[in-house]
């Protein structure tokens, strides 16, 4: 459990009352707006659902991919072994051969290449996971001691008419969310540079066919008259 599982209860407590009065309109002109309309979603639904990432899984993932690496090791290591033959036969066993040997693990587009890049990958998401989850209990924790804006949030009943302009409490639930919005966007535009950054290395890892080497002819040697 860390930071942002402790406050979650007291966080979402008051964020349902937030949502509510958003719900019901906001101040105009108030910075909460461009957050509502780039997120599409209200604090309290955007802070329940970043409750479910952890970034344990994703490191796990990681480990997971390393381990299939040293599997790899092992087919390259076999098909390195010397063949003890000769002929077309073992000619073009040989062209398959280094073909395969290019595809295992011969640079960042082979399949080991793409499987450390993958797990480097899940290890970027994970840190990214985890220093996001600290920002947002931090975002929270700040909101939490907020004690004016959370004793107008908290005492204001639901409002029963339709929306529009904000009522009593709506420029201090404007002001939480604001809040938390500003981190979460913060956060997401770190999830979307992470894929930009590895998109290209997690291409798939395609098959290079083998380089048939051109038959050898020996030079015919002139004989004397």
């Amino acid at each position: 459990m860390d930071a942002l599982d402790r406050l979650a209860e007291p966080g979402l407590d008051l964020l349902r009352r937030v949502d509510t009065l958003l719900a019901v309109g906001a101040p105009e002109g108030h910075r909460v707006w461009p957050l509502l309309r780039r997120m599409q979603v209200l604090p309290g639904e955007a802070v329940r659902n970043f409750l479910d990432l952890h970034p344990a899984p994703l490191a796990t993932a990681g480990h997971t991919a390393r381990r299939l690496v040293r599997g790899y090791d092992e087919a390259s290591a076999a098909l390195t072994d010397p063949v003890l033959w000769s002929g077309p036969a073992a000619s073009s066993y040989g062209q398959a051969r280094a073909a395969l040997l290019r595809h295992l693990d011969e640079g960042p587009e082979s399949l080991v290449g793409r499987l450390e890049s993958t797990a480097g990958y899940a290890d970027a998401l994970a840190d990214w996971v985890e220093g996001s989850r600290l920002a947002l209990a931090r975002a929270l924790a700040d909101v939490l001691r907020c004690a004016e804006a959370v004793s107008v949030v908290a005492a204001t009943s639901v409002p029963t008419r339709a929306p529009g302009a904000a009522g009593p409490g709506g420029t201090e639930a404007a002001e939480i969310a604001a809040r938390v919005l500003a981190v979460l966007c913060v956060a997401y535009d770190g999830a979307e540079t992470l894929l930009r950054q590895w998109a290209p290395s997690l291409a798939e890892s395609r098959w290079r066919e083998p380089v048939a080497e051109r038959p050898r002819y020996d030079t015919p040697t002139r004989v004397g008259w």
